[in-house]
């Protein structure tokens, strides 16, 4: 008879492990430990167990007291873990701290986002970017990886002095590949902005931002048909994705999602993608109005955007899951920074037209009507180049167009103005 194992790997194993220090509430803390499960279970883990240690001050050794720690270790060993997540950024030294201590991998909230990035990665730009922040995130551990930094390679004794080593040799190759990484994406990005010069001549620019799984990409392909990827995860798109919007001059841009304590690695690495926030006409901040942390999402949303200096850009909130609330509650107790954002939902469409008309209203200002000489045409083409025609119609007197204009725009063309 015959006895048959299974062949497929097994999800790991893991542990993981917060810190509540004195500065957070009760509240905050609940949400990041929710949220910090969730992050472990995009990668597709099994999550044995999770605790968070009250702390009153970060300790060197292992960001809490030795004796928690070892108790933390011992129940590790019990539940078998394959691993320890740690919800907090360790110095290297207390990464190592830890590996020691339970005798598994420990790898802390940062490269934890950085496996989930990679895991996403589709594109060759989103390769690029995750591993210009693997690197990033390995050059400052390099010196802990090596318990003998004697080991050199090169040179002889009593010539030019020991040649380099293994360290330096590795640092060195990633310094170099580092270099390359970004040379590489400083084209994606000239690239990017061919692409943004094309499109600026038909169309406005309008990105929709906002943390990670609030449906960004869910209102993209309401709004579009677009049928790009939208999953129920955190970080479902990592790559921005250029739609444009059936019967309007406005081109609409999903972009990666936001989170709190958003590591500055990967700022930096994804700042090709996320500069599409910075250089797009207006932004569409998309809110999970359905999520008891709202507020908290929003804020931190804000905070990213002021980090790459796009907070101060015309914004359309977008109030996004309402078919999962008491709509009269909600409406009633809309904290004020958002109160006057556009109740949607991109499951059932509701408030999608009223989203567009805002929008609409926000990039290209009130309809206009304009007559222009014969002879002037270009100013209607300036219309055409600058704004949404909505209508144009020859005259014995001369030519009548209807128009959304900025602006700017429109103070230039004031003396060519009808009444409407």
């Amino acid at each position: 008879m015959k006895t048959w194992y299974p062949t497929a790997e097994q999800p790991k194993r893991v542990f993981l492990i917060g810190i509540w220090d004195e500065g957070a509430s009760k509240q905050e803390m609940e949400s990041r430990t929710a949220e910090f499960r969730g992050l472990a279970k995009s990668l597709g883990v099994e999550i044995a167990a999770q605790e968070t240690v009250h702390v009153r001050e970060l300790r060197s050794r292992f960001g809490m007291g030795t004796g928690k720690a070892r108790e933390l270790g011992e129940k590790a060993a019990a539940l078998e873990a394959d691993c320890l997540i740690l919800d907090w950024e360790p110095s290297p030294s207390q990464q190592r701290n830890w590996e020691d201590l339970s005798g598994v991998p420990v790898i802390d909230r940062q490269e934890l986002i950085i496996q989930i990035f990679a895991e996403r990665a589709k594109t060759k730009e989103a390769a690029l970017q995750v591993e210009l922040a693997e690197l990033s995130y390995a050059l400052p551990r390099l010196s802990h990886k090596y318990l003998n930094l004697s080991r050199q390679r090169g040179g002889s004794y009593g010539a030019k002095g020991a040649g380099e080593t293994r360290f330096e040799t590795d640092r060195r190759i990633i310094e170099g590949r580092i270099q390359r990484v970004r040379q590489e994406l400083e084209e994606v990005r000239k690239h990017r902005a061919v692409q943004r010069k094309r499109r600026g001549k038909t169309a406005f620019s309008c990105a929709l931002v906002g943390y990670t799984n609030s449906g960004k990409s869910s209102l993209l392909n309401a709004l579009t048909g677009a049928g790009v990827l939208a999953e129920d995860k955190l970080f479902a798109t990592l790559d921005p994705v250029a739609r444009p919007l059936p019967g309007k001059a406005i081109m609409l841009i999903d972009t990666v999602g936001f989170i709190r304590r958003l590591p500055h690695n990967l700022v930096d690495a994804f700042r090709a993608t996320l500069e599409e926030a910075t250089l797009a006409d207006l932004l569409i901040h998309v809110l999970d109005i359905s999520d008891p942390d709202a507020e908290h999402y929003f804020d931190t949303t804000m905070a990213v955007l002021r980090e790459l200096g796009a907070d101060k850009k015309p914004m359309v909130i977008a109030l996004n899951k309402v078919d999962r609330v008491n709509l009269a509650d909600m409406v009633r107790n809309l904290p004020a920074p958002y109160a006057n954002g556009v109740p949607v939902s991109a499951q059932t469409g509701w408030g999608l037209e009223e989203l567009t008309r805002r929008v609409e209203l926000l990039i290209s200002g009130p309809v206009s009507r304009f007559r222009f000489p014969q002879d002037r045409y270009d100013l209607a083409a300036a219309l055409y180049r600058d704004g949404q025609v909505l209508s144009e119609k020859h005259t014995d007197t001369g030519i009548e167009v209807e128009a959304r204009v900025a602006p700017p725009l429109l103070e230039k063309l004031r003396g060519f103005t009808l009444p409407r």
